[in-house]
C-alpha cells in the first residue's frame, strides 16, 4: 500500500467520524421541561415509570407536516406478565390541548398496535402513557422536531365538507402484525382545533374536532379514543388485532357540536 492510498484512507476515516458525529449532535434531545407539570396536572403526579417491555412510541425525529405526523403506538406484553395494557394516553409536551387521545383497549380484542397521525404545534416530546390492568403506569417517549400543525389551514372549509362530513370508512388490509390482522378506519372530518383562519373571511374557524371514536366487533369494544385538537383532519386509525371473520366491525364517533356518526361492516377476509 502506498503512502498515499494510506493517507486517502486515513482522510476518508476522519471524514466519516466527523459526520457521524455531527450526526449524533444534530439529534441532541432537550430538557424535558414540560413533563412534570403535565404529569401532575394530567395523572395526579402518580409514578410513571420508563418501560419499552409493555409499550413502543415510534415517531419521526424530523417530521416532514407538522399537520400530519404519523405516530405508532405498539402494545407488548412481556412473557409470564400476567398484566395486559388497558389504556394508552398520547400526550404532546407543547400542544395548546396536550393531551392528544386516550385510546381504550377492548378486553378481548388482542389489539397490539395502533397508528394515527397527529399535529405538533412546536418542537415537543410526545410521551406515551399506558395504564396496566394493575393500575401502574408506564411510558415511552420521543422527541420531534415538527412546528405549526394546529394553525396550519385546512384542505376544504366547512361549507366544502358539508355533502361528506361524517362518512366513516373501514378497510380488512391482507398485512399481519405479530400474527395479528391489520385493519384501518377513518372519518372525514376536519377537526378544526380553532387556531386555523378562513383565508377568505381572515377570521378564525370555530373549533370543531372528533372527541369520541369507538371501535366495536361484534358487541365486543376493540377501541376507543377520547380525543381532542391534536388528532389531524380525517381521522384515522391503523390497528393490529384479533380479527373475527364471523362477526362484523361497528363504528360510533361523535364531535363535540354533539354530531353523531355511525356504520358497520362485515368482515371479509382479504378485502373491505
Amino acid at each position: 500500500m502506498t503512502t498515499r492510498t494510506m493517507l486517502l484512507g486515513a482522510l476518508i476515516a476522519i471524514g466519516v467520524s466527523i459526520a457521524t458525529s455531527a450526526g449524533v449532535a444534530a439529534r441532541t434531545e432537550p430538557a424535558d421541561e414540560s413533563w412534570p407539570a403535565l404529569k401532575r396536572d394530567l395523572f395526579e403526579n402518580r409514578e410513571i415509570v420508563e418501560n419499552s417491555a409493555f409499550v413502543v412510541l415510534d415517531a419521526p425525529f424530523k417530521a416532514e407536516d407538522a399537520a400530519l405526523v404519523p405516530m405508532t403506538m405498539s402494545v407488548r406484553q412481556p412473557y409470564g406478565d400476567p398484566r395486559r395494557v388497558t389504556k394508552m394516553s398520547l400526550v404532546i409536551n407543547e400542544n395548546p390541548m396536550p393531551l392528544a387521545g386516550t385510546f381504550t383497549l377492548g378486553e378481548n380484542s388482542g389489539i397490539i398496535q395502533i397508528s394515527t397521525r397527529v399535529r405538533l404545534n412546536a418542537n415537543t416530546y410526545v410521551h406515551l402513557v399506558a395504564e396496566l390492568s394493575d393500575g401502574s403506569l408506564i411510558e415511552s417517549k420521543r422527541y420531534v422536531y415538527a412546528a405549526g400543525g394546529c394553525s396550519a389551514p385546512a384542505a376544504k372549509t366547512t361549507d366544502e365538507l358539508a355533502s361528506s362530513l361524517g362518512q366513516l370508512k373501514f378497510s380488512l388490509l391482507p398485512s399481519f402484525v405479530r400474527n395479528r390482522r391489520e385493519a384501518v378506519v377513518m372519518i372525514r372530518h376536519p377537526n378544526f382545533t380553532g387556531m386555523q383562519m378562513d383565508e377568505s373571511t381572515h377570521d378564525y374557524v370555530p373549533a370543531r374536532y372528533i372527541n369520541r371514536f369507538a371501535v366495536y366487533q361484534g358487541d365486543e369494544l376493540v377501541f376507543s379514543v377520547d380525543g381532542g385538537i391534536s388528532i389531524s383532519e380525517n381521522p384515522n386509525f391503523r390497528f393490529a388485532f384479533a380479527a373475527d371473520t364471523n362477526r362484523s366491525i361497528r363504528v360510533e364517533a361523535g364531535d363535540i357540536t354533539g354530531a353523531r356518526f355511525t356504520s358497520a361492516w362485515p368482515i371479509i377476509p382479504g378485502g373491505d
